[in-house]
């Protein structure tokens, strides 16, 4: 599949800019690539820079409220210091590696809602620089994590929402500034569950999945949340029957609604 995109051309001078994806599916440690292509407009100009970069939208709290904003985590050069003469026509392939922390955006041939994530492509010309717009990229889970997700969705777990929060997530190889949260509404099975929060931070040796759980309040009790991870390699993640693991797991917690 093949992706077009004219980004730019008002105020400077006609000059354009059109992304092609060659796909617009990809993976965590994957690549994106492409090619852009960059006409001239109706006088010279001086390209100054050409970036290509991976974008998501993130949100960020501030006291009781929440703040969503586009956030680049990774940006590459493909060129700059080039005289742009009328009617020029240059393309640039590019390839950008994905980071192994990209969160997912499809699981199972479904888009997970307000997931935004995409390739930003940027041209400064003589001072003035475009502020891009975004060719949607879909990042598939790893068959680490898909594995996780199949055993929830076999477990009777409804996708919610997902989003990308600013900040970190303790005890984890978390490198990038957000974590993807995964949210699930929980089955009747667990009587005491409301619902359930899933992320993956990942490298290239594997995984940290860490599970957080909204207990229902008991008749004399709150309800509190409850904190699970799993430290292991893609390879054990493969291996594991998560199911068995998870069902073991939220049972014992929330299994039945208590009244203490």
């Amino acid at each position: 599949m093949v992706l077009k995109r004219l980004l730019a051309g008002i105020g400077f001078g006609g000059a354009s800019v059109e992304t092609r994806l060659d796909v617009s599916s990809t993976f965590p440690g994957g690549a994106v690539r492409g090619t852009v292509l960059v006409e001239g407009g109706d006088v010279d100009q001086q390209v100054e820079e050409l970036t290509v970069g991976l974008q998501a939208v993130v949100e960020t709290e501030f006291g009781d409220n929440e703040v969503k904003s586009s956030m680049e985590f990774h940006r590459i050069r493909l060129g700059g210091h080039t005289r742009l003469v009328p009617g020029q026509r240059f393309e640039v392939p590019f390839e950008i590696p994905v980071p192994w922390e990209a969160p997912v955006t499809t699981h199972g041939g479904r888009r997970l809602h307000s997931m935004n994530i995409g390739v930003n492509t940027r041209l400064a010309v003589a001072g003035a620089v475009d502020p891009g717009d975004l060719d949607p990229v879909s990042i598939e889970p790893l068959p680490s994590q898909r594995a996780v997700l199949d055993a929830l969705d076999s477990l009777g777990f409804r996708f919610k929402k997902a989003d990308l929060e600013r900040g970190r997530i303790a005890r984890t190889r978390q490198r990038l500034p957000f974590y993807q949260e995964i949210e699930y509404y929980s089955p009747g099975r667990y009587r005491g569950l409301n619902e359930l929060e899933l992320s993956f931070v990942a490298d290239e040796r594997g995984m940290d999945v860490v599970l957080e759980l909204d207990k229902k309040p008991g008749l004399f009790s709150e309800g509190r949340d409850t904190f699970k991870s799993f430290n292991v390699t893609h390879q054990q993640a493969v291996a594991t029957d998560w199911r068995q693991e998870l069902d073991r797991w939220v049972n014992a917690l929330a299994g039945r609604r208590t009244l203490f």
